[in-house]
């Protein structure tokens, strides 16, 4: 009996790491298991309040940033514990207009004028799961992913993606046609990150797990991987990911699309050159003037 009664203090006061990580653990035998549900829509709740990220700042980590990558496998877990389901939307008399088939454990989010989001009409989509803070707008159509975190002021313009787990900061701009990469597997990378104050250009794209810091401008069509360096043509310094850290844009530099000649074979024969981002400068005044339009439309 007071094994028994052992046994049930430990569960009741198991952290939400603790238990996420135990079903995780379990494999397919959580699918089905109401404990394993509750926890994870207990995780869900937190992700969609800002109160749990997949990843957030730290000072003491090498980048600025801490991965928690027992959320992210939570995430993962609610994909295994759903089944398929229809979800459709009701259209003008009644009548289904739209229909989907997802996993139940992730439908779209649902959100009301208290919350101070904007999403304009026209066919953005917020998955749950996601955070949304006051004052973000998104343009349609538009769609944010699970464990992703879009903060306070950001605006998602017509056809931007943020993607599974990406991290968005206070008053960043992502432009028509921006992609921000998301990230769940391998469980331990970081995500993308953009920091407070950025402007992403359109149709850029930002992939796995690069960091653009503070107030730093991507020229529109600036693609960054990790695999991409790039040229700081102000400093005389090529930035480079590393197997320990991801590819990261310092504060304030203005990146715009550019090319580097190939300088041997074939290549250097027919004059070629493959692609390259550049920063050819850092904010200044001129650039905080022209950024400041973007409030006219909030």
């Amino acid at each position: 009996m007071i094994a028994r009664i052992e046994s049930k203090l430990t569960m009741t006061t198991e952290t939400l790491e603790a238990r996420i990580e135990r079903h995780f653990a379990a494999g397919t035998a959580a699918v089905g298991d109401r404990a394993a549900m509750n926890d994870f829509l207990e995780l869900r709740s937190a992700l969609e309040a800002g109160t749990l990220r997949s990843a957030e700042p730290d000072a003491a980590a090498a980048t600025g940033w801490r991965v928690n990558a027992w959320v992210k496998r939570g995430i993962l877990l609610g994909f295994r514990l759903g089944v398929l389901e229809e979800m459709s939307g009701a259209g003008p008399g009644g009548k289904t207009a739209l229909s989907f088939i997802d996993k139940a454990t992730y439908p779209a989010r649902h959100f009301s004028p208290q919350d101070g989001v904007r999403i304009v009409p026209g066919g953005s989509s917020v998955r749950a799961g996601a955070y949304l803070a006051q004052g973000v707008v998104m343009m349609p159509p538009a769609y944010v992913n699970v464990g992703a975190y879009v903060d306070e002021g950001t605006m998602v313009d017509s056809h931007a993606l943020v993607g599974s787990c990406a991290q968005i900061g206070k008053r960043v701009h992502l432009s028509a046609a921006a992609q921000i990469g998301g990230v769940l597997e391998p469980v331990n990378a970081s995500p993308v990150i953009i920091e407070d104050d950025a402007l992403i250009g359109g149709n850029t794209g930002v992939y796995e797990g690069t960091i653009v810091r503070k107030g730093a401008v991507l020229a529109a069509g600036t693609v960054l991987t990790r695999g991409t360096p790039v040229y700081d043509v102000v400093h005389g310094t090529i930035l480079k990911a590393t197997p320990e850290m991801p590819l990261i844009i310092p504060e304030r530099a203005v990146v715009v699309p550019g090319s580097r000649a190939v300088t041997r074979g074939y290549g250097k024969e027919m004059g070629l050159s493959v692609y390259t981002p550049v920063i050819v400068k850092y904010r200044d005044e001129k650039t905080e003037l022209s950024a400041a339009l973007e409030d006219l439309l909030r």
